[in-house]
């Protein structure tokens, strides 16, 4: 048995888990970081981060080096797929900035990760190890020990478990199973050059229709352009790979506007992504040993605030790393009697959310945009419980 008694394990080296990492070092633990993947790395494509998730980077030290990587944009956008009629938009400007503190960013997933990463590197409590799949965790009177898929065990202080979506720690504390929601998305970016004059690179646009949406913005410092096609499969049966496929996607969006047939010819039709979340639940720590980002609470993209919640995750644990020390059952549990509401909160709002963008019914979708066309720019009352979290101090 390979013995790190003075160490904290995070499981699973993604987004959350190396923000679980800073955290921990940032409250003076020694951490070790096991991520199952040959390499560190994120695939996907771009990421949004609301002023909630800048407020953590900014708590890390790293909203500076986030930027040379960052796009600004100055407006969320909101269009007819078919006609491209501006619905409803979001000024992301000054006065944004002012209330919120932070900006709105967006960029590629692997520059958020690579930050991230190479902070964690940089960190002399901080350990990575990859090629760890973590099959059990159990708690001894040693400490709690995990056992990866070779059979190799660890000993530490406290577990962390960060391992996404399809989280093996998770079961620990509940049997439920990830819920499709019958819906993919195509993802994907492609060289600025290649984008219409018409589109707007100061905007991060979203055309929804009925069952389908497509989002569009610059990643890269604006070298990039990303763009994202979700649509709801009529052919979804479990168990099975054979629907959302890319033919489905041309038929489902036949007769949208030109700009979005564009989009699609440029889309990647190589990897499908079911689209997953879970129910919340109520507890997700026990003993020395908690859950954080989408192993506790993975949500619906519809928000883009899966990794945000996972950085505001990670920002509240150091908090409380801090106020209990190695009383880590004290400590997990303050974390999730904060967290667990908050999480849970964003993760119902992003299927009401889907559900409204994705509205069939005409009256539905007739309610729908008149609220949104008689909303101004800079009214801030919708989003203000979502980017106004203040359970996140300024950097120490």
């Amino acid at each position: 048995m390979t013995n790190l008694e003075k160490a904290v394990f995070v499981i699973g080296g993604g987004i959350g888990g190396l923000g679980a990492a800073l955290a921990a070092a940032e409250a003076g633990q020694k951490t070790v970081v096991f991520e199952q993947a040959p390499q560190f790395g994120e695939i996907g494509a771009g990421i949004q981060m609301g002023p909630n998730a800048m407020a953590v980077l900014d708590r890390f030290g790293l909203a500076d080096e986030i930027a040379k990587y960052a796009v600004f944009p100055q407006r969320l956008v909101l269009k007819d797929v078919f006609t491209a009629k501006e619905l409803s938009a979001l000024d992301l400007g000054e006065e944004f900035r002012a209330k919120y503190g932070f900006p709105y960013i967006v960029l590629h997933r692997s520059d958020l990760h690579r930050v991230l990463f190479e902070a964690c590197e940089k960190n002399p409590l901080i350990s990575l190890i990859n090629d760890q799949v973590i099959e059990t965790v159990e708690e001894t009177p040693a400490g709690v020990t995990v056992t990866n898929q070779r059979g190799e065990q660890f000993t530490g202080k406290a577990v962390i478990g960060a391992d996404g979506l399809w989280s093996k720690t998770r079961k620990y504390f509940s049997e439920d199973q990830p819920i499709c929601s019958h819906y993919v998305a195509y993802r994907g970016t492609i060289p600025i050059s290649e984008i219409s004059s018409n589109a707007n690179m100061d905007d991060v646009i979203m055309w929804i229709g009925p069952n389908l949406h497509v989002v569009q913005y610059p990643v890269r410092r604006g070298e990039l352009y990303n763009q994202v096609v979700v649509f709801k499969s009529s052919n979804y049966q479990e168990g099975s790979d054979d629907w959302g496929t890319p033919e489905e996607m041309d038929r489902v969006f036949e007769g949208c506007h030109p700009l979005v047939e564009n989009a699609l010819s440029f889309i990647q039709r190589q990897i499908r992504w079911p689209m997953y979340d879970r129910e919340p639940i109520e507890n997700w720590t026990k003993g020395n040993f908690t859950l954080l980002g989408d192993a506790a609470h993975p949500m619906l993209q519809y928000l883009a605030q899966g990794g945000c919640q996972a950085l505001e995750d990670a920002s509240y644990l150091a908090d409380m790393l801090k106020v209990y020390g190695d009383n880590f059952e004290k400590a997990f549990t303050a974390y999730q009697e904060e967290r667990i509401p908050r999480s849970a909160k964003v993760q119902k709002s992003a299927r009401t959310w889907g559900e409204i963008i994705h509205a069939e019914n005409p009256v539905s979708i007739l309610l729908r945009n008149t609220l949104l066309e008689n909303k101004e720019a800079k009214e801030f009352e919708m989003i203000d419980w979502l980017y106004g979290y203040k359970k996140i101090p300024a950097k120490i």
